[in-house]
């Protein structure tokens, strides 16, 4: 059942897991370049650019808590809606875009098992291309009360990394973290054939918190 996360008060903000290879050098760097600015011109000068990136990158990688919404299928990612498309075999795909300012940690859109998560190689053109359908991605299954349900997070153009936080064989809670997306990128959720969606291309999308589908 959707729930909030009793880890922590609602509204803390914490930084994602799988942040530190890019937090730790540039806020290390950035500390070191402070220390020196009273002594060295040169220090001074490279401080505030140093400072600058420590800042975007604390900004980027944050997680705040969320309470998570009611509805059958809420949003993984925050971001907004790039496209709504009947597929094929008569399921949905809602893309939804996330820029390098949206919480890049995803999040289940429903409760249930996780059947399979398997990384993707590929490119990395700008996730808002249509080639984008051919980069880098981690593509999950969820066994939920829906049935199948199939989630794909795509790296964009400078997003090098996909970070899954479960793995195969995971139970989750609808609105659970399941991994993180480094930097600008595009998550793809598949809707089941009878599932009506109930967002329109360009709303944006709060993970866990906007629902997508119509009762």
């Amino acid at each position: 059942m959707p729930h909030s996360s009793p880890s922590a008060p609602r509204g803390r903000i914490r930084l994602a897991r799988g942040a530190s290879p890019w937090l730790l050098p540039t806020v290390a760097t950035a500390a070191l370049s402070l220390a020196r600015a009273r002594r060295s011109r040169g220090a001074a000068v490279a401080a505030v650019p140093a400072t600058a990136l420590a800042a975007g990158m604390l900004w980027f990688f944050r997680d705040p808590e969320r309470e998570i919404a009611q509805g059958r299928v809420i949003s993984p990612a925050d971001g907004v809606v790039q496209s709504i498309m009947p597929w094929k075999d008569g399921r949905t795909r809602v893309a939804i875009f996330m820029s390098p300012l949206n919480v890049h940690v995803n999040r289940a859109p429903l409760a249930g098992t996780v059947t399979s998560v398997e990384h993707v190689p590929g490119g990395y053109v700008p996730a808002f291309n249509k080639e984008s359908e051919n980069n880098e991605r981690v593509v999950w299954h969820f066994d939920t009360e829906l049935g199948d349900i199939e989630m794909v997070q795509i790296a964009g153009a400078v997003a090098r990394r996909i970070v899954p936080y479960v793995e195969q064989g995971a139970k989750v809670e609808q609105g659970e973290r399941i991994g993180l997306i480094r930097f600008g990128s595009r998550v793809d959720l598949y809707l089941p054939e009878g599932v009506e969606v109930d967002v329109e291309v360009g709303r944006p999308t709060t993970a866990g918190v906007t629902r997508l589908d119509r009762d």
